[in-house]
């Protein structure tokens, strides 16, 4: 049965059933977590080659890794809701190519691309930890037990993808990204702040989720390291999964595509560092 809330919200799903689209979310990400982590200690080892100068023998684990990127975009898409316009993902009009080595910045090349991911995932964590806050203060209305254990497991998993990407960016002797270093994050705090039930909060999380995902999936055709494709491959699946499940508490279902846009793909130029 759906789930009442103040304001005039109703849970368009069942509460069993968004606990059981969590559980497998979480499963999901338990799985990548090898590979992810594995794929972003290969991306440091290709950085700090290039800055040295010297080659690097990619290895039996990087061509395992690497076949990642080749399938992402049909693993993507089965998590998506829209509709297919192409038989390849287009380029984004709002997205750019990563910036040369050349350009100037302590984040340049690939490494622009880890830290707009850095700064993608370290949002959502903002995001969703604002809504618990505004949930436990009230502001929502009642918010079902199912919704809270949901935003509750994608913030963890969000962080635990900003700390990969971190570990990258420190490994090649840059800062960490701790916080969000994005044009667009006033706008999204305003939203937040002006959010007074979970379908508001809903609207907008998916917006990031959107976002994210499309960006990881960008990546996969636009990064120069085999490292960081295989790395947002592993992490483009979870966070559609993200989204997937917001579309279900929107009452939006889902459907498969053939291939995921990357109309909504986040540029490097939204980074204020």
């Amino acid at each position: 049965m759906t789930r009442s809330t103040e304001g005039g919200w109703e849970l368009p799903i069942s509460e069993g059933e968004l606990t059981r689209l969590t559980a497998e979310m979480d499963q999901a990400h338990r799985d990548t977590l090898p590979a992810m982590r594995a794929s972003a200690l290969d991306l440091t080892d290709e950085l700090r080659a290039r800055r040295e100068g010297r080659s690097r023998d990619l290895g039996r684990r990087r061509f395992l890794l690497g076949a990642g990127g080749a399938a992402v975009a049909l693993t993507v898409a089965a998590c998506s809701s829209g509709k297919s316009t192409g038989s390849a993902p287009p380029v984004s009009a709002g997205a750019s190519m990563p910036p040369s080595a050349s350009e100037s910045g302590q984040y340049t090349g690939d490494l622009k691309v880890v830290a707009l991911a850095t700064a993608l995932e370290n949002q959502a964590v903002g995001a969703y930890r604002a809504t618990l806050d505004a949930a436990g203060k009230g502001r929502l209305g009642t918010v079902p037990p199912a919704v809270a254990t949901f935003v509750t497991t994608a913030m963890a998993q969000h962080a635990d993808h900003a700390r990969a990407w971190n570990a990258v960016l420190t490994g090649a002797g840059r800062p960490a990204i701790t916080n969000v270093p994005l044009t667009n994050q006033a706008e999204t705090t305003e939203a937040l702040g002006k959010a007074t039930s979970v379908g508001d909060v809903a609207k907008l999380a998916l917006m990031l989720e959107e976002q994210a995902a499309q960006t990881y999936l960008f990546a996969t055709y636009n990064v120069t390291g085999a490292g960081g494709i295989a790395t947002a491959a592993t992490i483009a699946p979870v966070e559609a999964m993200h989204a997937a499940i917001l579309n279900y508490v929107l009452g939006q279902y889902p459907v498969p595509d053939d291939f995921l846009p990357v109309d909504k793909a986040a540029s490097p130029a939204l980074l204020t560092v």
